[in-house]
Formats: structure tokens, C-alpha cells, sequence
């Protein structure tokens, strides 16, 4: 099983939850976050005065997979997010030993 981990721009994430769905992936966690990468945030101008914004707003999605569905999900979420501008965001894909659903205590591919 596998975990990925996607900061995108909170306007992409219609469209890659859709195109997840689309595909038969069912569960999908996401969290506002803010931070910044090689764009180093950006200005904005409000009422004639600028400013500096450090931390860029994002969103992380959190999906869990089988390992057979990896690539599937890379390339969806890939496809749906770039812009081919700075700021696109980054995938993180890491392995999971276990996953537990609570309600029903089953346990790998069944409590995905």
C-alpha cells in the first residue's frame, strides 16, 4: 500500500477530485496548508500598498492506494494540477505498513 501526498493550488482540486472519482479512487483527505518552495511567495497590492506574501496558500491531498494503482494516481494527479508555472506543488509517495479501519477493525487492501 502506498501514501501520496500532493500540494497543488487549492483552484485544481475540482478537477483532480473528479478525475479520481472518475477512476475509482474513493477516499481523498484534504488540508489548507501554507508554505513556500523555489517561488519564494509572491506580492500582492492591496489599497495601493504592497505586500509580501511568504507563505502561499496550497492544499495537501492525502490518498491511500494498493501499489498496483500508483502510477494511476500520479498520472491523474499530474495531469489535472500542472500548469507548467512555478507554484504547481510537489507529489510525496511513501509506503504503509498497515491501515486499520476503526468502525470494522479490518485491517490492509480491505480497510483502504
Amino acid at each position: 500500500m502506498k501514501k501520496i501526498e500532493a500540494i497543488i493550488r487549492p483552484h485544481k482540486l475540482d478537477e483532480i477530485h473528479n478525475n479520481l472519482l472518475e477512476s475509482g479512487f474513493t477516499g481523498l483527505t484534504v488540508t489548507e496548508v501554507r508554505g513556500y518552495g523555489r517561488q519564494k511567495g509572491h506580492k500582492e497590492i492591496y489599497r495601493g500598498s504592497e505586500y509580501n506574501i511568504e507563505f502561499v496558500p496550497k492544499l495537501k491531498l492525502e490518498l491511500i492506494c494498493q501499489s498496483e494503482q500508483l502510477e494511476q494516481a500520479i498520472s491523474i494527479i499530474v495531469n489535472s494540477a500542472k500548469t507548467g508555472e512555478v507554484g504547481d506543488g510537489k507529489i510525496f509517495v511513501s509506503s504503509l505498513e498497515e491501515v486499520i479501519r476503526i468502525r470494522t477493525e479490518e485491517s490492509g487492501v480491505s480497510a483502504i
